[in-house]
């Protein structure tokens, strides 16, 4: 198994993450360790940072983003 960490833009969708990563706040300190999640970039989510699967239907990326 790799350490590598793989971050992958889905098409008018979430960002994908998949891989174990800290997730750090503004201080620096660690608040979760998590891995295999999806955050949310169409800010229709209401679990936020996290994708709870709204954008479907709602979200039309920019052009040239997660092709």
């Amino acid at each position: 198994m790799s350490d590598k960490v793989q971050i992958r833009i889905k098409e008018n969708g979430s960002i994908r993450i998949n891989g174990t990563v800290d997730i750090v706040d503004s201080t620096g300190n660690v608040i979760e360790v998590k891995s295999d999640f999806s955050l949310c970039r169409c800010g229709h989510s209401k679990e936020k940072p996290f994708c709870d699967g709204s954008h479907k239907g709602n979200f039309e990326a920019a052009e040239g983003l997660g092709n």
